[in-house]
């Protein structure tokens, strides 16, 4: 874990199904700042940036934004965003 700040995020959780969301999909991910709050992303949709934090997640890990980490507790599938195929239009 890198910590370059003086937040802890030892004490940060992360339910099984999120374990399991990333295990699936055998990639790290990167927890940054959206509109609607933290997001749980692909590094290769959103790289880590030197100052994240590192927390392990099963075989991978997940790098956390130092200005999200100081708010996190816990690590929930509701920070994966989802599309509707129906929202997008493509029914």
């Amino acid at each position: 874990m890198r910590t370059n700040d003086s937040t802890c995020i030892s004490e940060v959780t992360i339910v099984p199904e999120v374990i399991e969301f990333i295990n699936k999909r055998d990639c790290d991910f990167r927890i940054c700042t959206s509109c609607g709050g933290p997001i749980l992303l692909p590094i290769r949709v959103k790289p880590p940036k030197k100052t994240d934090l590192i927390l392990r997640a099963g075989n991978h890990m997940i790098y956390i934004s130092i200005h999200q980490a100081r708010f996190l507790h816990c690590i929930r599938m509701d920070m994966i965003p989802f599309f509707d195929d129906d929202l997008a239009g493509n029914d």
